[in-house]
């Protein structure tokens, strides 16, 4: 559990770190909350850590939504414009938004986040802004993030405990690509992989919109369990072997010396080494499917951006690369002054992305408008914000 404090530096106009806190969750399972309580504890040690180094009092936070309940769905929506000069208004772009989340969802699914891919008029595709144009057919083409109504209201419920508002939801993915890709990224082409503990969420942003959200079922977490079973040893002694030894990367050691608990334990590189690399493959094999059914397997010119704990391992780039047939590379944090250095880690990527997200969405965009419409203005008004 992770927390980021910042502000507008007037004088450079960049967003400043002035305060971070983390605390270990062990209330989530699979990125879904599983025990309130737990999750309550380690939310309100995050933030007094951040208060106390902030010297702020925090109250409200934006909030990513994790765990495989999370999907997405593209979705179409279509009206009339109304007779007069035919001029598109930006009731009329919120109407035919409106009319593309008009999906039917399971009654227990709700709408996180809604991404206008782009607008048609008249037949004139690819439009990003129809507002103050002509014509009598405006459509957009949209991708819908949803989540489990009972893993929304339970993360609630721990926030609630921990005396914290949350102004927003938003994806995990979408929060380490605001930290982490340049404008030029985005315009081009690049998927980001935020691979966390146990899930890895994926987001394909291209001509600087978001065009496929996924949340795959493998984390380091997987990693250490296959360690714990291939060594046949403890899974604290096979999380020190991935944090110590583990790599993706031609290795010249022979051994993997672990001291633990007034304990030597000594491992075969060579089988540390394939224990890791099987599991990474099927990672990649998972997400180059993600690729495959947007039909941006091995087309991405903006390429790989890895971010997330996972992230730290030896090679993981390089291993992308080849097992993408794409540019890769590890994440860093950009567009970000004061406390830089304490939060320059791939751990923090999310939340400072998260805290980026809070800043540059004001709530009276979702506060005026109808409650099953929230999702739809408030994500309009962030992408306009941050030039997605």
């Amino acid at each position: 559990m992770r927390c980021v404090v910042g502000m507008l530096d007037i004088n450079s106009g960049k967003l400043s770190v002035i305060g971070h806190g983390s605390a270990q969750n062990l209330g989530v399972r699979r990125g879904s909350v599983v025990h309130v309580d737990e999750v309550a504890s380690a939310i309100t040690q995050a933030v007094s850590e951040a208060e106390r180094i902030a010297g702020v009092q925090i109250t409200q936070a934006t909030v990513n939504v994790n765990g495989t309940h999370v999907s997405g769905v593209d979705s179409k929506g279509v009206i009339a414009i109304s007779a007069g000069d035919r001029e598109i208004s930006a009731a009329d772009r919120q109407r035919v938004d409106e009319a593309a989340t008009a999906v039917k969802f399971p009654p227990n699914r709700e709408i996180v986040q809604f991404f206008a891919k782009g607008y048609s008029l008249d037949g004139q595709r690819n439009i990003k802004e129809p507002v103050g144009m002509q014509g009598v057919r405006l459509e957009v083409e949209a991708h819908i993030i949803t989540a489990a109504s009972p893993n929304l209201r339970n993360l609630d419920a721990a926030l609630e405990r921990a005396n914290i508002v949350a102004r927003h939801h938003t994806v995990s993915s979408l929060a380490s690509a605001e930290a982490t890709l340049t404008r030029e990224q985005k315009e081009a082409g690049t998927v980001v992989l935020d691979i966390g503990a146990s899930t890895t969420n994926l987001i394909v942003i291209e001509d600087g919109e978001v065009q496929h959200v996924a949340v795959i079922p493998i984390g380091g977490i997987h990693i250490t369990n296959d360690l714990a079973i291939g060594l046949k040893t403890d899974l604290d002694v096979a999380e020190q072997v991935k944090l110590q030894h583990a790599s993706l990367l031609e290795q010249r050691k022979v051994t993997a010396n672990i001291s633990l608990h007034n304990k030597q334990h000594s491992f075969a590189m060579e089988e540390v080494h394939m224990i890791c690399e099987a599991r990474v493959e099927e990672l990649f094999e998972f997400v180059d499917k993600e690729l495959q059914r947007i039909r941006r397997s091995r087309k991405l010119p903006g390429g790989v951006v890895i971010n997330g704990g996972t992230a730290k391992l030896p090679g993981i780039a390089e291993f992308a690369r080849e097992s993408l047939q794409l540019a890769a590379r590890v994440g860093h944090i950009h567009n970000v002054s004061g406390l830089v250095d304490t939060v320059d880690d791939e751990i923090f990527t999310t939340a400072v992305g998260l805290m980026m997200l809070d800043m540059l969405l004001p709530a009276d965009d979702i506060e005026t408008m109808p409650a099953e419409y929230n999702a739809v203005a408030s994500i309009r008004s962030l992408i306009k914000k941050i030039g997605f």
